[in-house]
């Protein structure tokens, strides 16, 4: 088990996987637009990024992958999701999920090591299964409908998930379930996809990443083995979110977004210095308004690039990040991101949001940002709530300056 976050970094390859994932980008840029328009889900850009090494990115290094920290993999999301948002969102959930596997007690190493080496292998993308209808995100508290009953031999798991982003390509799920026990635990259990029982459902037809193939799926009296149990408690025990899943899913998630603005402003950039309207006899660049639009557009871009690399170097380096200051990321550089798209909307006229430019597209996905847990108004809830017992419990004094600090340097 790696339980260090540096234990089986190879810094000195992780450049050569930037210019991987930039090799690539170029051609999931071209397809993105197909996909978004028929909601299908790119299967080849999966298997360029397995032929690229790229599956096994975060990988540790002990068990054949690349093994590269949080820093690097937020750099190939973010150039990912600059070409295609879908694909770098699936690949993020896969990347998280193999960072906490390899530093989680929880996990068997026995199973750590099976999935590992069949990533480095092959096609053999992991995402955790937890929304239902009922339910909703289980980030929000709430016994989870789906059941996993005990036999003698192992487990049956029964129960619907909707958004299950990577549906169509996922050869394990991660499913957030309940014992049948008189008093249920709550957990994980792992689940091979296409068992007996188990089916998608083709339900996703969203406004934003439209080729993620978050799809529903059903377990129908699934059979999974004894050892499918990953972490199940008591549901009390799970009030406290993990950290480094916390940390690790808003490093790459807003990396995502990010990458998503800056396409966004590229379009803008490229708009601007070629559409020259007969009224005004030069570019669109030229205009001040246009130049101001485009610095502020920068501006929130660089304070993205601060934060994100800035978060993800401290947790590499093996600082204490809390849950908090994990949200607060998020929602930063989330909010940066959609408002930059949006103010790259705003000179661009019926241009920006026709259908053959592909700027209503960026647009269009970098909205579910606001969606992603956690969602914008309910961290600003908890931030105040935060906050104000920050404040009771020191007497009214200002947070510890020097620890704000760290966030933006």
């Amino acid at each position: 088990m790696v339980t260090s976050v540096a234990k089986g970094r190879t810094p000195h390859s992780e450049p050569d996987y930037i210019a991987r994932a930039e090799a690539l980008a170029e051609g999931f840029a071209v397809r993105a637009a197909e996909h978004d328009r028929t909601a299908s889900f790119p299967f080849e850009n999966f298997r360029e990024l397995s032929e690229a090494g790229l599956l096994s990115l975060t990988v540790p290094a002990a068990f054949g992958g690349a093994g590269a920290g949080a820093r690097y993999a937020a750099r190939v999301l973010g150039i990912v999701g600059k070409a295609c948002a879908s694909t770098a969102l699936v690949l993020s959930m896969h990347y998280i999920n193999h960072f906490v596997m390899a530093r989680s007690p929880a996990w068997p190493v026995r199973l750590s090591r099976k999935l590992a080496h069949e990533t480095v292998e092959g096609l053999a993308l992991i995402n955790a299964l937890r929304v239902e209808p009922e339910l909703g995100s289980p980030a929000r508290g709430g016994l989870p409908a789906t059941i996993a009953r005990r036999t003698e031999t192992g487990w049956r798991l029964s129960g619907h998930k909707i958004y299950s982003t990577g549906s169509p390509i996922l050869k394990w799920y991660l499913v957030w379930a309940r014992t049948d026990e008189a008093e249920p635990r709550v957990g994980q259990f792992l689940a091979p996809a296409g068992l007996p029982g188990t089916r998608i459902v083709e339900t996703w037809d969203h406004h934003g990443l439209r080729a993620s193939g978050s799809h529903d799926v059903i377990f129908d009296d699934v059979v999974i083995p004894l050892d499918a149990e990953i972490d199940v408690r008591k549901p009390q025990e799970w009030r406290a979110p993990d950290p480094v899943q916390a940390t690790v899913h808003t490093i790459f998630v807003a990396a995502i977004y990010d990458g998503i603005a800056r396409a966004a402003r590229d379009w803008l950039v490229s708009f601007l210095k070629t559409r020259a309207p007969a009224s005004l006899g030069a570019p669109l660049a030229t205009l001040p308004r246009a130049q101001e639009i485009l610095g502020g557009i920068e501006a929130r871009l660089a304070v993205n690039a601060r934060l994100i690399d800035s978060f993800a170097s401290d947790f590499d380096d093996g600082l204490q990040l809390s849950a908090i200051e994990s949200n607060i990321v998020k929602l930063t550089v989330t909010n940066n991101a959609v408002a930059a798209v949006e103010d790259a909307l705003s000179p661009t006229s019926n241009h920006g949001l026709s259908r053959k430019n592909p700027l209503e597209r960026h647009y269009r996905d970098v909205l579910c940002g606001r969606v992603h847990t956690p969602p914008g108004r309910h961290h600003e809830n908890h931030c105040r709530a935060h906050c104000a017992r920050y404040l009771a419990n020191h007497h009214m004094e200002f947070p510890d300056v020097g620890r704000v600090h760290r966030l933006y340097r």
